[in-house]
């Protein structure tokens, strides 16, 4: 016959052992309950067999000391010889009878019977040793003797005069030790027993605890599950954050890490110490609520998801925008040089049919004049621009704003004491700033009559200042705080989109360089946007510390009365 495969081998073997969760953890529960209950039982019976003995044996140490205290039978024992009939026999029956003890054996110094329950004993030497008692020793033993196994007890047999005559020996039958044992044991056992049903109904509920929990899943499919869950968490490129009731973080991936810039000792730790009061702290905790929440971690920009637990704690996924912001600041700047080059491109074309017309009325004289006008005109508003903004990329978007306003009907020009020079530190960064400040203020004033909107780039010492004003409607008090947040507008919402992220990106930016913005009214009854960028510019050799470009000098922003300041932090709030 041949053996079967291996695993039908194994397959058989593992035949008896449940596979479900609730089955081995009850099987196992009631093995350890009976075997405490055995374990118990055993341990309570060994000191009680001993503490038996030492009862039989002190029973029979007390009876033979009160036969050898009764001065008659030393008496006896001298006057007499051993006889079945004798009164040292009948003495010792008496005694035997009145304590239901095995036997009363009376010995005189040479060890020789001179009592015994069996009379044919009596006259004959001892079958043990009674040396120690005829010394004058008392002994306490378990031996065996003629009557079988026995509770012995010894005693000396003394005279009157102290005088030790012979021995006393008396014994307690061991089968009555083992009956009293034996007569214990069911006691025991029910203890036992009820012991054991508890521990039964004990491993039942926590059986059933565990099935819950488990959901009935094999421990093999748990370690399966626990296995390919550590390797999707560090796979994934999202970060998952991972937190218990009392805000402390129980898990981080690898991408979590990466974005939060922490190490793995930060599993344990609460989520404040960890990370810090911010923005990005108060939406993992739960403190901000909503969807898609946008935070800034370091020169990061994150998008974070939370969702509660059961057990009162929560999951947190973060997912990584920095790339996203900077290609959108690159394509804001796109968009804007698209508009100026189409505005041109419709001014220039009015003024070709403009000239066109002159030539053909032969007004060659209005033509030249009219060249001259266009000419002078851009040149001097690209000359402004490029004599008090000394920065390319600055310069330019100003001069493409300008051409975007003058087509929508709004005046922009530069406050006189804009001056700023060619050192920035993030030249883009402020780019988006302005543009978007100044993309707010043509939107809010465009169609009305007389609009205008007045740019302030002003530099004090490393701090730029950038103050922005229109004459249109302004931003009610109540609303300045919300300006700055992503999805706020005073605008419709287009069809292929959503507004509100241009004065949201200008926050961001502000709050990454350490910065504040500040909502307040302008002079003409409008809204005046101030952000205050510190450390904006680099440094230069030679350069007085709080000077600017043409003397200009820019006001701080706490200069700026009746403003809603959007305070410096280290996140986007």
């Amino acid at each position: 016959m041949t053996a079967p495969p291996p695993r039908t081998a194994a397959r058989r073997l593992r035949l008896g052992w449940p596979r479900r969760v609730f089955s081995q953890v009850l099987l196992m529960q009631l093995a350890i309950a009976a075997g405490v209950a055995v374990l118990a039982t055993g341990l309570f019976l060994a000191p009680l067999g001993a503490q038996l003995d030492d009862q039989a044996m002190r029973r029979a140490l007390a009876i033979a000391a009160s036969t050898a205290a009764q001065p008659r039978i030393a008496d006896d024992l001298l006057a007499s010889r051993p006889s079945p009939t004798g009164p040292v026999q009948r003495d010792a029956e008496r005694i035997r009878q009145a304590t239901h003890a095995e036997y009363v054996v009376v010995m005189d110094t040479h060890g020789v019977r001179w009592s015994h329950p069996e009379t044919a004993e009596i006259g004959r030497p001892v079958s043990t040793d009674p040396s120690d008692a005829i010394a004058g020793h008392e002994v306490m033993e378990i031996d065996s003797g003629t009557l079988g196994r026995s509770a012995r007890g010894k005693v000396p047999l003394r005279r009157a005069d102290g005088t030790i005559v012979g021995a006393v020996s008396v014994g307690i039958e061991y089968d009555s030790v083992r009956a009293r044992l034996l007569n214990a044991i069911p006691g025991l056992l029910a203890y036992a027993g009820g012991a054991l049903a508890v521990g039964a109904l004990a491993a039942y509920l926590i059986a059933r605890r565990i099935h819950r929990q488990t959901r009935d899943l094999a421990f093999s499919d748990i370690s399966g599950l626990l296995a390919e869950r550590e390797a999707m968490l560090h796979s994934i490129r999202e970060g998952v954050v991972a937190l218990d009731r009392d805000g402390r973080i129980r898990l981080l991936n690898d991408e979590a890490m990466r974005l939060l810039g922490v190490g793995p000792e930060a599993r344990g730790r609460a989520l404040d110490d960890v990370l810090g009061a911010g923005r990005t702290t108060d939406v993992l905790a739960g403190r901000v609520e909503g969807t898609d929440l946008l935070t800034v971690r370091g020169h990061r920009v994150l998008v974070a998801n939370r969702m509660p637990t059961e057990d009162g704690g929560a999951v947190a996924t973060l997912r990584d925008r920095t790339e996203l912001e900077r290609l959108g600041r690159e394509l804001d700047s796109t968009r804007g040089l698209i508009d100026a080059l189409r505005a041109q491109d419709h001014e220039h074309a009015n003024r070709l049919h403009t000239l066109l017309g002159l030539l053909e009325l032969e007004l060659h004289e209005e033509a030249v004049e009219f060249i001259t006008e266009v000419v002078g005109v851009h040149r001097a508003t690209a000359e402004q621009v490029t004599e008090k903004v000394r920065d390319p990329l600055l310069a330019a978007v100003l001069v493409g704003k300008a051409t975007v306003a003058a087509e929508r009907g709004v005046a922009l020009s530069l406050s006189p004491a804009t001056g700023l020079p060619n050192r920035l530190v993030d030249p883009r960064g402020l780019v988006t700033v302005t543009g978007n400040l100044v993309d707010n203020a043509l939107d809010a004033t465009a169609g009305a009559p007389g609009a205008a909107v007045e740019v302030e780039l002003s530099a004090r010492g490393r701090t730029v200042v950038v103050r922005v004003r229109d004459n249109g409607p302004g931003i009610p008090a109540a609303r300045r705080e919300l300006v700055f947040t992503e999805g706020w507008t005073t605008k419709e919402p287009p069809a292929h989109g959503k507004r509100g992220l241009g004065l949201a990106l200008v926050g961001r930016f502000v709050d990454r360089m350490g910065g504040s913005a500040r909502v307040g009214t302008s002079p003409e009854g409008g809204a005046e946007f101030t952000v205050v960028l510190p450390d904006a510019l680099s440094e230069a050799l030679g350069e007085v510390s709080g000077s600017a470009p043409g003397g200009a000098t820019g006001p701080t922003v706490d200069e700026v009365p009746g403003s809603a300041r959007r305070p410096v932090a280290e996140e986007t709030r």
